[in-house]
C-alpha cells in the first residue's frame, strides 16, 4: 500500500516562503510521477505542479509559475514544494498525489481524477 505523507505548512505573511515535503512508504518511489494540488473549501482540487519520475522535467499551472518549484530526492522517498513570493491566494490545503504516467496533454496531468494516493494535506494560509 502506498502512503504519501506531506508536511511543511503552516502560517505566513504575504511574500514569505515555505517548502513543503512529500514522503512515500510502501513504494518504489521512482517509478511515479509526483504532483502537488491544492483545495480551498467549496472549490474544486487545483493542480499546482508536476515532476516526471527522476526529474528533471517539471510542469508548472500558470498561477504559480515563477514562485514555485517542485523537485523530488529519490533516495529519500521525497518530493518537495518551495514556495515563494506567497499570496494571499495561495492560501489552501496542499495535496501531493502519485501517478505512474506522464500524458502528452497536459490537460490530463492537471486533472485531479486521473491521480491517485493522496496523502491528508497539509495547510497553508497567507496572511496580508
Amino acid at each position: 500500500q502506498v502512503h504519501l505523507v506531506e508536511s511543511g505548512g503552516g502560517l505566513v505573511q504575504a511574500g514569505g516562503s515555505l517548502r513543503l515535503s512529500c514522503v512515500a512508504s510502501g513504494v518504489t518511489f521512482s517509478e511515479y510521477v509526483i504532483g502537488w494540488f491544492r483545495q480551498v473549501p467549496g472549490k474544486e482540487r487545483e493542480f499546482v505542479a508536476g515532476i516526471q519520475w527522476t526529474g528533471p522535467v517539471t510542469y508548472y499551472a500558470d498561477s504559480v509559475k515563477g514562485r514555485v518549484t517542485i523537485s523530488r530526492d529519490n533516495g529519500k522517498n521525497a518530493a518537495y514544494l518551495q514556495m515563494n513570493s506567497l499570496q494571499v491566494e495561495d492560501t489552501a490545503v496542499y495535496y501531493c498525489a502519485r501517478r505512474r504516467d506522464w500524458p502528452p496533454d497536459n490537460f490530463y496531468l492537471r486533472a485531479p481524477g486521473s491521480w491517485a494516493g493522496w496523502g491528508q494535506g497539509t495547510q497553508v494560509t497567507v496572511s496580508s
